[in-house]
C-alpha cells in the first residue's frame, strides 16, 4: 500500500526541520569558523569569510600530532574490539562448557558499571604498568566491551548449528570456521561495531585527560581544550574551526560505514 502524495509531502517536510535543527549546531560552528572574533561576540553578519582560524588553529598547538595520536588510539582500540569481542561470542555460542550462560550473564552485567566507577582502578593499573604517557595505557582498558560481546553473539547465533557440525566432519577447526564462516557472515555487524567503536573512541576526553601528562600521546579532544582559556577572551572563531577539523574524519567514517552497511543489508537479502 502506496503513502498518499499529500501524508508524503508532510512526513518530508517534518523530516527536513527535524534535520535541519540536528544540524543547526554543526552549521552555525561551520559558519563561525570563518568570521573574526568580533563579529561573533557582536552577532554581525561579517563583510567577508577567510581562513585565517584555520591557520592559526594549526598555528597554536600541535593539531597534526594531536589527530595523528587520536586515529592511532581509535584504530587500536577498534581492532582490539573487534578481535576480542569476536572471539568472545564464538565461545558463548559455539563451545559447550559449565557454566556458560551464567558467565555471558555476569559478563553482560557489567554494562550497567558506569565507566566512572572503573576510572580509579584502571588508572592505577596502567600507572603499575608504567603506562602513562603510552599508547597501551590509552588503548587496552577499552579492548573487552560487553556490548560488542553481546551484539556479536546475537549474529552469531543465526549461523545454523548444522554448519558447526558439517565443519567438524571435514576435519575444519574452529579458528578456521571462525575465520572462513562466521566472520564473513557476521560481516554488517563487525562493520557496525567498529563503527561504533572508532566514534566513542574519537570522542573521548576524560580518560585521555587521566591518562597523559603532556602532549606525547595527548589526544585531540584534550587538544582542542586548549585552545579555551579563562584569562582572556576566547577566539570562538578559532575554536569552531578546530572543532571542524575534529569532526571531518568522523564524518568521513560515517559515510564509508554507511555505505559498507547498505552493502552488507543487501547481500544479506540476496542470500
Amino acid at each position: 500500500m502506496t503513502m498518499p502524495i499529500s501524508k508524503k509531502i508532510l512526513f518530508y517536510f517534518l523530516l527536513s526541520i527535524a534535520a535541519l535543527v540536528v544540524f543547526a549546531p554543526a552549521l552555525m560552528a561551520f559558519v563561525m569558523s570563518f568570521m573574526e572574533n568580533k563579529d561573533i561576540m557582536t552577532g554581525t553578519i561579517p563583510q567577508s569569510l577567510s581562513f585565517d582560524n584555520y591557520l592559526k588553529a594549526f598555528e597554536q598547538f600541535p593539531l597534526l600530532k594531536y589527530l595523528f595520536n587520536s586515529l592511532v588510539v581509535s584504530i587500536v582500540i577498534t581492532i582490539g574490539q573487534l578481535v576480542l569481542s569476536s572471539l568472545a561470542a564464538y565461545a558463548f555460542v559455539f563451545l559447550e562448557f559449565k557454566g556458560r550462560d551464567m558467565l555471558f550473564f555476569l559478563f553482560i552485567a557489567t554494562m550497567m558499571v558506569p565507566f566512572e566507577a572503573s576510572i580509579i582502578p584502571n588508572f592505577h593499573i596502567i600507572r603499575d604498568l608504567n603506562w602513562i604517557d603510552q599508547y597501551p595505557g590509552l588503548t587496552v582498558p577499552f579492548f573487552a566491551t560487553a556490548f560488542g560481546t553481546f551484539l556479536l553473539r546475537q549474529n552469531f547465533k543465526q549461523i545454523p548449528k548444522e554448519l558447526r557440525e558439517a565443519s567438524q566432519i571435514v576435519g575444519m577447526g574452529d579458528f578456521k570456521f571462525y575465520l572462513k564462516v562466521v566472520l564473513p557472515v557476521a560481516k554488517t555487524s563487525l562493520v557496525t561495531l567498529g563503527a561504533y567503536g572508532f566514534l566513542t573512541s574519537w570522542n573521548m576526553y576524560l580518560w585521555p585527560l587521566l591518562s597523559t601528562t603532556n602532549d606525547t600521546v595527548r589526544t585531540v579532544q584534550i587538544g582542542l581544550k586548549q585552545l579555551q582559556t579563562q584569562e582572556q577572551l576566547n577566539d570562538w572563531g578559532v575554536i569552531m574551526s578546530g572543532a571542524i577539523i575534529v569532526i571531518i574524519p568522523t564524518l568521513i567514517l560515517l559515510f564509508l560505514g554507511q555505505k559498507q552497511l547498505q552493502k552488507g543489508l543487501t547481500e544479506g537479502a540476496i542470500k
